[in-house]
């Protein structure tokens, strides 16, 4: 297993090994549905879907980045996030988070929410949402829907979280 990874934008060539990525990682095929659904939908950001690859260049991680809203201020929504089984633990995935975030950065993104674990996401700075006033319109754990602002001069907006149509909340 390589101690580095590879990151770059997700193309067009990439799209079966991104949904075999989501398939392997995940019991059911939602998580691979939703990223096909994604990169059709009107939110998707160009250059936010990030693969982490090894020496050949084949993608073993994937991190996606799409447009939601925080109220009605733009932000973004990480998610969904996968790494081949055999490659986890390795540093694909979070090579693949942390250059997703860069780009949003470098795109002048300010405000990033994710539906997650909570031992894996605050490695990248991700806080509880709810102690910036950040809720869903859904039922879930609080320690597993963080916030994460971008630039440390806008600070993260309260308000309840929309997402892309196909996230289906």
């Amino acid at each position: 297993m390589p101690d580095t990874w590879t990151t770059r934008p997700e193309t067009a060539a990439d799209a079966e090994a991104v949904r075999e990525i989501h398939l392997a990682a995940f019991a059911t095929p939602l998580e691979a549905d939703l990223v096909d659904a994604l990169r059709a939908d009107p939110a998707r950001i160009e250059g936010l879907s990030l693969v982490s690859t090894g020496a050949d260049g084949v993608p073993v991680g994937h991190a996606l980045l799409i447009r939601c809203h925080i109220g009605d201020v733009p932000a973004l929504c990480l998610g969904p996030v996968a790494v081949r089984p055999e490659h986890q633990r390795t540093g694909a995935g979070s090579a693949a988070v942390r250059a997703a975030l860069r780009a949003a950065g470098a795109l002048g993104e300010r405000h990033v929410v994710v539906l997650g674990h909570p031992a894996y996401y605050p490695r990248f700075g991700f806080t509880r949402a709810s102690a910036h006033g950040i809720r869903l319109t859904i039922d879930v754990p609080d320690d597993a829907v963080m916030a994460l602002a971008l630039d440390a001069g806008s600070p993260l907006p309260a308000g309840t979280v929309r997402y892309a149509a196909p996230f289906g909340i």
